[in-house]
């Protein structure tokens, strides 16, 4: 199947991670400015990304049954609430009231994260296709095209209070194309009958495992980059924000390539190799002298942590049944999301112990342990 065919049947949730990815991306990019703004230490910024892990836990909690109430109004409306939470760091003052804006936000798109994924997943079991790769290239396209553009905004003096609105009508507007409430049709799939009927604890632990070492990697990258581009290598206000967007940049490529890499070598090899390439990623940005050096670092590293969510996605949706798939993936993405604001949190705190050059290394050693748990995942297929 080509890019510009499953780009077509996936439209709305391809669209609504596109939104998810301008939240993201406009943070990670703005992420120096909200802190100066409410005169945040590392440790204390690092405790205020824990919020939005609790919003997240707490909505992929009751993401199928949400998902089940709302039917097909769930996309939709999630997608709108991305454009209303990117104005909520403008009412922050403080740590603390940053850290409950994030805890907003961070329920709002992980709602439209789950169900895209969902709605993604159960279109691969009706094609029989690969369609996660190019899905999360959108969203990796939208991040980084949202921190670059943010880069040069800063770079011309405005901050978060110009730049967040701007962000959420772009947002709106991407919503309001993936706007799409078809019901998908029922599975008609003899082998559906044999996969697991409700979410095995094995695949839902194993691949969590995975998930919550690759969002470390990728998201521990956003938040920390720009920072560390800034803070460590004294780079000038603006620069640091080429770190988010070149992830973002690569992770696009990565993804695309992925698409037809996850065709040809399958999701278990492709994740392996993406493993090791983030491995190396995270110790150059560690060991970086220059800014050039650490923009190649997370290149790397974002080349490596491009596949791994979405491989990992479509290897448990394929493990269980139709009507399994929601609980399944929001299961495992429960614990991958601990992953993608412990890791912000983690950079925090080791930061202000030593450096961010010794948190950098400390992400290298957590994604090593995505190969083990894909192996052992790989023996349940």
């Amino acid at each position: 199947m080509s890019v510009f065919e499953a780009a077509r049947i996936t439209r709305a949730p391809m669209l609504t991670l596109g939104a998810v990815g301008i939240h993201w991306g406009g943070l990670a990019g703005l992420m120096p400015d909200l802190k100066a703004g409410v005169g945040a230490s590392d440790a204390e910024l690092g405790a205020a990304l824990l919020a939005p892990a609790i919003g997240s836990m707490i909505t992929m909690g009751m993401a199928p049954q949400i998902g089940r109430a709302l039917g097909g109004w769930a996309l939709p409306l999630a997608g709108l609430g991305i454009a209303l939470v990117l104005l909520l760091p403008l009412l922050a003052t403080s740590p603390l009231t940053l850290g409950i804006a994030l805890f907003f936000a961070g329920g709002a798109v992980a709602l439209a994260d789950m169900t895209a994924n969902v709605r993604i997943a159960q279109l691969e079991a009706r094609t029989r296709r690969h369609l996660q790769s190019v899905n999360h290239a959108i969203f990796s396209l939208f991040f980084g095209s949202t921190a670059f553009g943010v880069a040069f905004a800063r770079q011309a003096g405005f901050g978060p209070a110009v730049v967040l609105p701007v962000l959420a009508v772009v947002a709106l507007g991407v919503a309001v194309l993936a706007w799409d409430r078809t019901p998908l049709p029922d599975l008609d799939d003899a082998d559906d009958a044999g996969k697991a009927a409700t979410a095995p604890w094995a695949v839902v632990a194993l691949g969590g495992a995975i998930l919550f070492a690759g969002f470390i990697g990728e998201n521990a990258t956003e938040a920390w980059s720009a920072l560390h581009i800034e803070r460590t290598l004294g780079g000038a206000p603006g620069q640091g924000s080429f770190g988010p967007a070149t992830l973002g940049f690569v992770m696009f490529v990565g993804r695309m390539a992925g698409q037809y890499v996850a065709t040809a070598a399958g999701e278990v090899r492709l994740i392996l190799g993406s493993a090791v390439l983030g491995v190396i990623g995270a110790l150059i940005i560690a060991a970086a002298p220059t800014q050039g050096v650490v923009l190649a670092g997370v290149a790397v590293i974002a080349l490596g942590m491009a596949v791994i969510v979405p491989a990992t996605n479509s290897i448990i949706g394929a493990m269980v049944s139709d009507a399994a798939r929601p609980a399944a993936i929001s299961r495992a993405w429960m614990a991958g999301l601990v992953g993608f604001f412990i890791g912000p949190s983690m950079m925090g705190g080791l930061a202000q112990i030593w450096s961010l050059r010794v948190s950098f290394a400390a992400v290298a050693l957590i994604v090593a342990l995505i190969v083990p748990a894909t192996l052992a995942l790989s023996r349940r297929r």
